[in-house]
């Protein structure tokens, strides 16, 4: 159980009364003379972000008054961890058990906190889970745990957050959930056939590596996850400014959320067979570093003209995607985070998409206004394919112009992936840039809510699921 829930309701739980503007009037006159009182003096407004403790004859809070966005349904308390004082809360509300799941969610997730370099003895607030189901209350635990996992993987520096410690944290996820795990390393990649990873994360002495875990029954259709694991990008002999580079801790956050998505996955015994594969590099810089004007050969056969060492999340996802194609998955989802032009697109706190599998666009949508995860489709515009194109190879691995920079690498990693094979691509920021109630500024999961509860519909009939808690 998370420290920021408490399983039944206490004895001495502090009552959270949840109101929006419309029920806040008719709540105030069921009230008597003294609490009325107390609420006008206060200057309570029933709306996002205020809440108000109300004192008893005797002195004590036995009930505080939150206002809510009625539309927020998962932060709709998602604040309050971080303003309550120590002890259990409990909403009082004629929610459903759905909004009450979510609401908990919203909850642990206010609760985050990344404490690996400085511990914090702050009491911690906790929510009651009292009057949910044992599979409601896994749902909230599994979900503010994997959300939790993809943040602090984010947040760690690039120091202690290279390929080998990467893999060592799929390696503990495949532990828990009795899912395998191998990995091809270093020289290997290259027998193994994974030369444009090889490339890109040859001149580091942590050495570049294939994370490959596989879990579930061979019997049921396979789903394919691909992550881009950059620990750390310089932008390679292109290298980035000071500015560009002080976040790139961050731009193994591709991996990091289709491990958080594994974690879901697994967690609820989907009835898929899953594979997740991560490509995990330092784009460094040696001498042995990778060049622009080199041609590489890929797994698949074409051959990319390096036009930008610092495009080089598209050459580590290529060879993924080449070998999640081969087998022929029913869905193959991967996450980056590819270009700042999708930032320029949808802003920090959308997850860009490209597909081809128009079909798939309308369910996912519905979840992502479901739960409150907001995603947004950008074009595969098919003419500014040209844009690729390289006098001396299949095609280059960066556009020839500024515009369309999303969609130029959405095109390019279009390239390995067959017309016939459903294929959703995301390209996403992998870190607030402010506070908001339930996402903290830092390392952030951007879709995986969204794109679980999809997969949840799609592949609905759960498996008997064997992990430890």
């Amino acid at each position: 159980m998370n420290d920021c829930f408490e399983l039944h309701n206490a004895a001495q739980a502090t009552t959270l009364i949840p109101l929006d503007a419309n029920l806040f009037d008719a709540w105030l006159e069921r009230q008597p003379e003294r609490m009325r009182n107390w609420v006008k003096a206060s200057r309570f407004q029933a709306r996002a972000g205020h809440h108000l403790a109300l004192p008893e004859t005797d002195g004590c809070v036995r009930r505080i008054l939150v206002g809510i966005d009625l539309e927020a349904t998962t932060w709709a308390v998602a604040d309050l961890p971080g303003k309550l004082r120590e002890g259990v809360y409990t909403l009082d509300c004629d929610w459903t058990p759905e909004r009450r799941v979510q609401a908990a969610i919203g909850w642990g997730l206010g609760s985050y906190r990344f404490e690996r370099y400085r511990r914090s003895d702050a009491p911690r607030a906790r929510l009651s889970l009292a009057g949910l189901d044992n599979d409601q209350v896994k749902r909230v635990e599994h979900t503010v745990a994997a959300i939790g996992l993809v943040r602090d993987l984010i947040n760690t520096p690039a120091e202690d957050m290279m390929p080998e410690h990467l893999a060592e944290s799929a390696e503990q996820l495949g532990k828990t959930f009795g899912a395998t795990v191998r990995q091809v390393v270093g020289d290997d990649l290259l027998e193994a056939h994974y030369p444009s990873i090889h490339q890109v994360g040859r001149a580091s002495h942590h050495a570049p590596r294939v994370i490959d875990l596989q879990w579930g029954d061979d019997a049921h259709p396979q789903v394919t996850l691909v992550g881009k694991g950059v620990c750390f990008d310089t932008g390679g002999l292109d290298i980035k400014p000071g500015n560009g580079m002080r976040l790139m801790k961050k731009d193994m956050g591709g991996a990091a959320h289709v491990l958080g998505l594994a974690h879901l996955i697994m967690a609820a015994g989907l009835p898929v067979r899953l594979r997740v594969l991560i490509g995990a590099v330092d784009n460094a810089i040696d001498g042995n570093a990778f060049r622009p004007g080199d041609v590489i050969t890929t797994r698949k056969g074409l051959t990319v003209e390096v036009d930008n060492t610092d495009a080089e999340g598209r050459l580590v996802l290529c060879d993924l995607l080449t070998q999640a194609c081969e087998e022929t998955p029913a869905l193959i989802i991967d996450f980056a985070t590819l270009t700042g032009a999708a930032r320029v697109a949808v802003g920090t706190e959308i997850a860009a998409f490209l597909t081809d599998a128009s079909e798939l666009v309308h369910d996912l949508y519905r979840h992502a206004e479901k739960q409150e995860d907001p995603c947004w489709r950008l074009p595969l515009h098919e003419p500014y394919r040209e844009l690729l194109e390289s006098s001396v190879a299949d095609l280059a691995n960066s556009g020839s112009t500024p515009y369309a920079g999303a969609i130029t690498a959405g095109l390019f990693l279009k390239a390995f992936v067959p017309q016939t094979q459903p294929w959703i691509h995301f390209d996403v920021m992998a870190w607030n840039t402010r506070a908001r109630p339930g996402r903290p500024k830092g390392g952030e999961a951007l879709g995986v809510r969204a794109v679980f509860a999809w997969l949840e519909e799609r592949f609905s009939t759960p498996q008997d699921p064997d992990y430890r808690d």
